[in-house]
C-alpha cells in the first residue's frame, strides 16, 4: 500500500484490501466500490455495496470504457490506461440513479491480468467543505455588510441598506427579500427598505406599514412560512408573503425582536442548504445590529436638537450644583441667555445675575435644599435690566436626586417674562380700573334675573355722586318710579329687547334725588348658563344730559344752516373727489333742472368736456391739508342751452391720514360777464381788421395787378397773332398760382374773423406767427418797413386759442407800424423795421415784438394796458386793442409785457409750455 492510500485510509477511517484477499478477481468487498480494469482501461467486473446506485451497475458481455460510467467531467482525469493511473488519487463522479452523482475517490492497483480500481464515497466529505465555504463565504458578507452600515452617511443609510438587500438577494436567488423593523410608536411593523428581482411580483413597498401579524411568529430562530407541512401556525402571516413559501430572520436585543428580514417566494430547504439557522441569523445581525444603533443614534441626536431648540425657544435650562466645591453648572442655552461661562462658575457668580430684591431669598432656599431637601420653587428677576423696559424674570426650580454619594442637586430655570409681566400689567390694570369704576360718571349694574324680571342687585359707587341714590332706594319697583314717565314705555320696550336679543343700547331720563332728571345711556348685555337660560344682566348709565342737549342745540342750528343754505342765490353743494354729488341747493337744483332730492348721487363732471372733467380732477388732485382752497373759471354744457360759465370755489375735507374724502364748493352764474368779454374780444378783434384794411388791400391788389398784366400780355399775342402753347401755360399757371395767393389771404381773414372755440385747445404758437405774417407782410413791406423774422420753426404745445394769439400779435405789430410811419413823416430818413422772434425753456415760451420806434414814454408805460387808453390822436384808436390782448394772455395762463428798449418799445407775450398730461 502506499503513502497515498495510507494516508486517505486514515482519513476515512477505513482499510483497502488487499490483492490476495480477493476470491475470485474481486470476491465480495464489504464497502465502497470495486472496479476490475482490462489494460485498456474496460471495466470486466464490478463488485462492492454503492455498485447497485450506479446507473449502470450490470456487467456487459463487452467490457464497456470507464468513462461510460462516470460523468463527462470527470473524464479528463482518466485520459489513457489503467498503468499510468498507478500513484494518483483519482476524484470521479459517477452517474447515479435518479439523476444524483456519487462523488467517489479512489487509486489503482495491479489485479492478475488487469487493474483494481478501489473507489470510497466522499459526498458526505464534500457537503461538509461546501457548507464550511459557504459559512465563511456568509461570514465574509455580513462583516462587509456591517463595515459598509457603519461607515455610510445618516443621509445615505437607507441606500446602503437597499444595496445590501440586494446583495443578499442577488447571492442566495432570493426574489423578494425586506427589513421590517419594529415601529415604537404605531405599535407595529414597518418596512424599512426592500427588494425585488425585476421578474418577481411587487410584494412590498418601502415604508409601508405591515401591522402586527408578525408578532405572531416565534423570535428565538428564523421561520419558514408555507409550503411545507406542519407550518399551519403561521397562516396569520401567510398574506404578507403573498400566501407562498417564505422564509423570516429575526433580529433580537434586550427589548426582544425588533427586526424581521422578509424573504418571499423562497424555499430556503433547496434553495440554500448549506446555510444553517445561524448562518442566517448571523448574517442578518450584520445587517440589523448597525442599522438599529445608527437609528437609535440618529433619534437620540434629534431629540437633544429638539430639547436644545426647545430649551432656547424657552429661554430655559438645566443647571447642579456641586455642594462640596460651591460650584454650578449650567446648560449651554441658559448659561448663553445669562451672559455666563458654560463651564462651571462660581456659585456667587450665578447668584450675582439674580435681582438684589430676589437674591437673597433664593440663596436661602438654595441652602434648605441642600440641607434639609425641601424642594425649590421660586420666580426670580435677573439683574441689570432697563428701568423703562419690562423685567426678565424666571422660575427656578430644583430638587435632591440620589443619596448617599451619588446625591445631587439639580434643577432647571425657565423663562415666565411674558406671563410675570402680564401678571403685573393686569394687576395695573385691575387696580386702574377699579379706580376708574370708582371714579368715572359711568354707573355699572348688575341686574339679577328672577322668575321673568330683572332686579338690580348691584351699583358702583359712583351712582351716589350721579343721582344721590343707593341700591336700598332703587330696590324692588322703585326704580320704574324714578324713570321720567314719557320714557317708561321706552325702558320696559327695552327689558324685553334685553330677555329677546341679549344685548339693548338705549336713552331715556332718570330723576335724581333733588327731583332733577338726566338723560342716561343705557347699554347692557345678557348673560346666560351653559343651558342658554338667563342669569343676569350686565350694564352701565352714562350721563349724556349735556350731549343731548348740546344735539337738540346743534339740531336747531343745522336747521337754520339749512334754510340758510336752501335760500342763498349761490350754488352750494358737497362732493365725493369722483365727482358724485352728496348734497345740493335749490339754486344748484334749479340750474340743473332738477330738484334738490335728486342731487345726491349725480356726477357734476357729466356735464363737462373730457378735457374740463380731466382739468377739474388734477386740480382737486393738488388740494392738501395745508392749501385745502382753491378757485377756478369751469364751463359746462347745461340741458338745452349753451355753455354756461361758473366761478367754481372748492374746499377739501381730509381724514386723519391726510387723504381727500370730500369736497365743499361754492358757484357763482359767471356766464353773462364772461360772454361779454368774448363779445369784447370781437369787436376788438374787428376793428383790427378795419386798421388793417388798407394793408389787406394791397394784399389783394398785388395778385390782381399780376393776374392783369398776364392777361394784357397774352392778348396781345393772340391779337397778333403769335400764340405758343408753353408761353399760354406759363401764364396761365401765374395767374393759377395769384388766384390761390389772393384766396388764401381771403380765407384766413374769415377764420380769423369768426368768434373763438368755447374750450381752450392745445396748439404750437408758430401757427400764430404765421398766420400773422400771411396777413401783414406783404402790407408792411409794401408801405416800406423791414420784417425781421427769425426762426419761428418750433416744435412746443400751449392752451389756449390760436386766433386770439394771432389777434395780439396783430395788434402789436399794427401798432408798431403805425408808430414809425409816424416817425418816418417826422423823419424821411428813417428806416424803420419790426423784429419778431422767440425763446423758450423748460416751463415757458416767450414771442418778442420789437421796433425801432423811439420807444413809449416812460410816464404812460404803467398805464399802457388800461381800457380805452391810447397814444393815437382822437378817432383815430378805440383804446381798447393792448387791454383785450392783455386779457387774452392772461385767460391763457400767461403774461403780456413791455419795456423800451436802445430803439424802441419791446413787447413779451409769456406763456406756459402745456405738460404731456
Amino acid at each position: 500500500m502506499t503513502s497515498g492510500d495510507k494516508l486517505f485510509g486514515r482519513l476515512l477511517k477505513r482499510t483497502t484490501i488487499a490483492v490476495h484477499d480477493l476470491p475470485d478477481r474481486l470476491g465480495s468487498p464489504t464497502s465502497g466500490l470495486h472496479l476490475y480494469l482490462n489494460d485498456d482501461g474496460g471495466v470486466v467486473q464490478i463488485a462492492g455495496p454503492l455498485r447497485h446506485l450506479l446507473a449502470q451497475h450490470k456487467p456487459h458481455d463487452k467490457p464497456l470504457p470507464l468513462s461510460t460510467y462516470v460523468q463527462a467531467h470527470s473524464t479528463l482525469a482518466i485520459e489513457g490506461r489503467p498503468r499510468e493511473w498507478q500513484g494518483l488519487l483519482l476524484d470521479l463522479d459517477f452517474s447515479g440513479l435518479g439523476e444524483q452523482t456519487l462523488h467517489m475517490r479512489g487509486w489503482v492497483q495491479p489485479l492478475g491480468e488487469g487493474w483494481l480500481l478501489q473507489l470510497i464515497d466522499i459526498g458526505d466529505l464534500l457537503h461538509e467543505r461546501q457548507q464550511a465555504r459557504q459559512r465563511d463565504d456568509c461570514q465574509s458578507i455580513a462583516a462587509r455588510i456591517g463595515e459598509q452600515v457603519r461607515a455610510c452617511s445618516q443621509t445615505r443609510l437607507p441606500d446602503i441598506v437597499g444595496e445590501q438587500l440586494q446583495m443578499i438577494a442577488q447571492r442566495w436567488h432570493i426574489p423578494c427579500v425586506a427589513l421590517a423593523l419594529l415601529d415604537d410608536e404605531e405599535q407595529g411593523w414597518q418596512v424599512y427598505r426592500r427588494y425585488r428581482a425585476h421578474d418577481a411580483p411587487n410584494l412590498w413597498e418601502d415604508d409601508q406599514r405591515l401591522g402586527t401579524p408578525l408578532d405572531s411568529l416565534s423570535g428565538a430562530a428564523p421561520q419558514r412560512i408555507g409550503g411545507q407541512p406542519g407550518f399551519d401556525e403561521h397562516s396569520r402571516v401567510q398574506a404578507l408573503f403573498g400566501n407562498a413559501e417564505g422564509f423570516a430572520v429575526p433580529y433580537n436585543d434586550e427589548r426582544g425582536v425588533v427586526a424581521w428580514l422578509l424573504c418571499a417566494f423562497y424555499p430556503v430547504d433547496t434553495a440554500a442548504p448549506y446555510l444553517s439557522e445561524r448562518d442566517w441569523t448571523a448574517l442578518f445581525g450584520a445587517l440589523a445590529g448597525p442599522l438599529l444603533g445608527r437609528l437609535r443614534e440618529h433619534q437620540h441626536q434629534q431629540q437633544l436638537e429638539r430639547i436644545e431648540a426647545l430649551q432656547s425657544l424657552l429661554g430655559s435650562g438645566w443647571w447642579e450644583i456641586y455642594a462640596e466645591r460651591q460650584r454650578v453648572q449650567l446648560a449651554p442655552t441658559l448659561a448663553a441667555a445669562l451672559q455666563m461661562d458654560t463651564g462651571e462658575p462660581v456659585l456667587e457668580e450665578w447668584l450675582a445675575h439674580i435681582h438684589p430684591a430676589d437674591r437673597d431669598e433664593l440663596r436661602s432656599r438654595l441652602h434648605a435644599l441642600q440641607q434639609h431637601g425641601e424642594a425649590l420653587t421660586l420666580s426670580v428677576r435677573l439683574a441689570g435690566s432697563e428701568p423703562a423696559q419690562p423685567a426678565t424674570w424666571y422660575r427656578v426650580q430644583g430638587q435632591v436626586s440620589g443619596s448617599g454619594a451619588n446625591r445631587r442637586l439639580v434643577g432647571f430655570m425657565l423663562d415666565i417674562s411674558d406671563i410675570q409681566n402680564q401678571q403685573q400689567r393686569a394687576a395695573a390694570a385691575h387696580a386702574r380700573l377699579d379706580n376708574l369704576i370708582a371714579s368715572s360718571p359711568a354707573v355699572i349694574y348688575v341686574q339679577q334675573y328672577r322668575e321673568g324680571a330683572l332686579i338690580p342687585t348691584f351699583f358702583s359707587a359712583s351712582l351716589q355722586p350721579l343721582l344721590g341714590w343707593s341700591l336700598t332706594d332703587c330696590g324692588a319697583g322703585a326704580l320704574v318710579e324714578m324713570i321720567h314717565p314719557d320714557d317708561r314705555d321706552l325702558y320696559f320696550e327695552r327689558t324685553r329687547q334685553l330677555l329677546r336679543e341679549g344685548s339693548v343700547r338705549g336713552r331715556y331720563r332718570l330723576r335724581d334725588r333733588q327731583g332733577s332728571y338726566h338723560w342716561l345711556l343705557d347699554e347692557a348685555r345678557l348673560l346666560r348658563d351653559d343651558l342658554g337660560l338667563p342669569v343676569e344682566a350686565v350694564g352701565l348709565w352714562l350721563d349724556v344730559t349735556e350731549a343731548t342737549l348740546a344735539a337738540e342745540r346743534v339740531k336747531n342750528s343745522e336747521e337754520r344752516y339749512r334754510i340758510l343754505v336752501e335760500d342763498s342765490p349761490a350754488m352750494i353743494c358737497r362732493y365725493r373727489p369722483d365727482l358724485i354729488l352728496t348734497f345740493g341747493n335749490r339754486p344748484l337744483a334749479t340750474y340743473l333742472e332738477c330738484a334738490p332730492q335728486a342731487l345726491p348721487g349725480v356726477d357734476l363732471g357729466s356735464w363737462m368736456s373730457d378735457e374740463q372733467r380731466g382739468a377739474f380732477i388734477q386740480r382737486l388732485a393738488a388740494l392738501t391739508p395745508e392749501q385745502p382752497l382753491s378757485t377756478a373759471e369751469i364751463s359746462l354744457q347745461l340741458p338745452g342751452r349753451e355753455h354756461a360759465w361758473w366761478v367754481w370755489s372748492d374746499r377739501g375735507v381730509f381724514d386723519e391720514q391726510g387723504d381727500l374724502i370730500e369736497v365743499q364748493a361754492v358757484g357763482r352764474d359767471n356766464t353773462e360777464l364772461r360772454r361779454s368779454q368774448q363779445q369784447l374780444t370781437q369787436s376788438a378783434k374787428m376793428a383790427t381788421l378795419g386798421e388793417m384794411a388798407t394793408g389787406l388791400a394791397h394784399e389783394i391788389n398785388q395778385p390782381l395787378n399780376v393776374m392783369r398784366m398776364a392777361i394784357v400780355n397774352v392778348l396781345k399775342r393772340l391779337g397778333n397773332g403769335d400764340v405758343q402753347i408753353d408761353y399760354l401755360t406759363d401764364k396761365l399757371k401765374r395767374i393759377d398760382a395769384q388766384v390761390q395767393r389772393a384766396a388764401k389771404v381771403v380765407d384766413h381773414m374769415r377764420v380769423f374773423g369768426r368768434r373763438s372755440e368755447i374750450e381752450q385747445q392745445l396748439f404750437n404758437p408758430a401757427y400764430a406767427i404765421e398766420g400773422t405774417l400771411s396777413l401783414l407782410a406783404e402790407g408792411m413791406r409794401g408801405k416800406g418797413v423791414d420784417l425781421r423774422i427769425s426762426e419761428t420753426t418750433f416744435e412746443v404745445q400751449v392752451r389756449g386759442y390760436v386766433d386770439q394769439l394771432e389777434q395780439v400779435l396783430i395788434n402789436l405789430m399794427v401798432n408798431a407800424r403805425d408808430a414809425l410811419l409816424s416817425k418816418r413823416e417826422k423823419e424821411s430818413a428813417f428806416n424803420p423795421w419790426i423784429s419778431m422772434y422767440v425763446e423758450r425753456d423748460e416751463q415757458h415760451v416767450r414771442l418778442w415784438v420789437e421796433d425801432n420806434g423811439g420807444g413809449i414814454d416812460a410816464r404812460l408805460l404803467e398805464r399802457i394796458f388800461e381800457p380805452f387808453f391810447t397814444t393815437k390822436p382822437i378817432g383815430v384808436g378805440t383804446g381798447l386793442g393792448l387791454s383785450v390782448s392783455y386779457g387774452i394772455i392772461d385767460n391763457m395762463g400767461g403774461r403780456l409785457s413791455v419795456r423800451n428798449s436802445a430803439e424802441g418799445a419791446r413787447f413779451c407775450i409769456e406763456l406756459p409750455i402745456a405738460s404731456d398730461a
